[in-house]
C-alpha cells in the first residue's frame, strides 16, 4: 500500500480543541491539508477568527468555533454542532490545555504555595475539559461504529518532571490513564483512543516562556538528549498518523515525542 493510501484521511471531518495556536493549530493544519474538514476550537476568538480565515484562503475546508474546555455545556454544544454539520464525527483531538506555572525549583511552585484557585483551573481545563470531549466525541464515534480520538497529555504526565506545576503534571498523568480506560471501553465499537506525550515544544503555553525567556529555552534544551525544543509543526507525523488508517491496530498507546527525553 502506498502512503497516499495509508495515511489517507481525505473527506473525514476532525475537531481540534485549542486550535489557535500551537500544537493545535498543527493538528489542525495537518488534517486540513490531507482533506479532512477541520473544526478548529478555542477560547481564544480574536486568534481563531485569523487562523481560520488564513486556513480558507488557503483553500482548506475549516469551520472555528469559539469553545472554553472548562465549560462542559460549551464542549458538548459544539461537538454536537459539528457532527450534525458534517453528518458524522471521524476524528477528535482534545488538545487543549494551559500551563500550572512553574515547578518546586521555584519557590513560588512548591507544594506549599499551590494556590487553590490556581490548582483548580488547571484541573477544570486540562483533565476534566479532556474528559468531557472525549466524553461528547464519544457518544457519537459510538452509535456511527468508528472513529478516532487523540488525547495531549505530556511527558510530564509519564514521570516526575520538577520544571513544570504540580496540577500540570497531575492532570497529564490523568489524562493518559484517561486514555487507556477510554480506549478499553469504545475498542468493541472500532474507536481507537491514543495519547501523544510531547516534551518541550516552543508554543504559547506558560505565556510563551520558552520563547522570551532564553536561559529558561535553555535549561529545557539541555534536558533532551536532541539539545533542542521542538517546533509545533514537528507534531504533525504523528497526528496524522494516529488520524490515520495507518494506526488501525493501534489503541490505549501514549506515544511520547520528546527528542529522546524519557528514552533514559
Amino acid at each position: 500500500m502506498k502512503a497516499e493510501q495509508i495515511f489517507d484521511i481525505a473527506g473525514q471531518t476532525a475537531f481540534v480543541t485549542g486550535a489557535a495556536s500551537g500544537l493545535g493549530l498543527a493538528m489542525a493544519e495537518v488534517m486540513a491539508a490531507n482533506g479532512a474538514r477541520v473544526t478548529l476550537a478555542d477560547v481564544d476568538a480574536e486568534t481563531l477568527e485569523i487562523e481560520v480565515a488564513r486556513l480558507r484562503e488557503g483553500g482548506f475546508a475549516v469551520t472555528g468555533a469559539v469553545v472554553d474546555v472548562a465549560d462542559r455545556d460549551q464542549i458538548h454544544r459544539a461537538i454536537d454542532a459539528a457532527a450534525a454539520r458534517d453528518g458524522r464525527l471521524d476524528i477528535v483531538f482534545a488538545n487543549a490545555g494551559i500551563s500550572a506555572g512553574p515547578g518546586f525549583k521555584e519557590m513560588v511552585g512548591r507544594i506549599e504555595n499551590v494556590a487553590r484557585d490556581a490548582w483548580d483551573k488547571v484541573l477544570r481545563i486540562n483533565l476534566t475539559g479532556v474528559f468531557t470531549t472525549i466524553q461528547a466525541a464519544a457518544r457519537h464515534m459510538k452509535a456511527q461504529g468508528s472513529g478516532r480520538i487523540i488525547v495531549t497529555s505530556s511527558i510530564a504526565g509519564l514521570r516526575g518532571d520538577p520544571p513544570v506545576g504540580y496540577a500540570y503534571a497531575a492532570t497529564k498523568a490523568a489524562v493518559a490513564n484517561l486514555v487507556r480506560q477510554a480506549a478499553l471501553e469504545l475498542a468493541p465499537f472500532n474507536v481507537l483512543v491514543n495519547g501523544i506525550a510531547p516534551g518541550p515544544f516552543l508554543t504559547n503555553i506558560a505565556g510563551g516562556r520558552l520563547r522570551r525567556e532564553p536561559e529558561r529555552h535553555a535549561e529545557f534544551a539541555a534536558r533532551v538528549p536532541l539539545r533542542r525544543l521542538a517546533q509545533p509543526d514537528e507534531i504533525k507525523g504523528l497526528a496524522l498518523l494516529l488520524a490515520s488508517p495507518a494506526a488501525s491496530f493501534i489503541t490505549g498507546a501514549v506515544i511520547p515525542i520528546d527528542g529522546g527525553s524519557t528514552a533514559g
